[in-house]
């Protein structure tokens, strides 16, 4: 092989070496690797949770898409909110998170929770409020958020309420 290998934790890109603040390679004309231990935490924030952006236009130069973390501590729940236009896909990591909702299918709203488990998909539509609670005394819970926006929309409501269909 002429090629280097890969360290692992260091990327595809090994031969290119970042300074701190200067790229070898403008950002869309490479891959980027963002370790674990390289999120930024300076994104959207609702209370009683914090999300931590991994992809995102600020991060790598994404230009339709965002992904990260988030973490709720035991016996939390977070502030009741929406994410504008954005799509968004979660994916249960750890813990036993509830996402909570108003459907107004039948003749009153009403609260609905998806109790989820590792491994667990929820998909939340542009606009729908919503808000995410950690019922676990003891356990965070965690989940990787992809969103079809560059970056993080978060709208904190003072409540949820029912998103009519011409509002969506």
């Amino acid at each position: 092989m002429s090629e280097p290998l890969t360290t692992p934790g260091e990327g595809f890109h090994p031969h290119l070496h970042d300074a701190p603040g200067e790229s070898a390679a403008p950002l869309r004309t490479r891959l980027h690797h963002v370790r674990a231990d390289a999120l930024d935490g300076d994104t959207a924030q609702s209370g009683g949770m914090r999300r931590f952006a991994a992809v995102s236009g600020k991060t790598v130069g994404s230009e339709k898409l965002w992904m990260g973390q988030t973490h709720v501590p035991p016996s939390t729940a977070s502030s009741d909110h929406h994410h504008g236009e954005s799509e968004t896909a979660i994916y249960v990591v750890s813990g036993h998170p509830e996402f909570v909702f108003l459907d107004d299918t039948g003749p009153q709203p009403e609260e609905i929770r998806l109790r989820t488990s590792p491994g667990d998909y929820i998909f939340v539509p542009p606009f729908v409020p919503h808000r995410e609670e950690n019922p676990d005394p003891a356990e965070e819970a965690v989940v990787v958020i992809a969103r079809s926006t560059q970056e993080a929309i978060v709208v904190n409501l003072p409540g949820l309420y029912v998103l009519g269909a011409g509002e969506a």
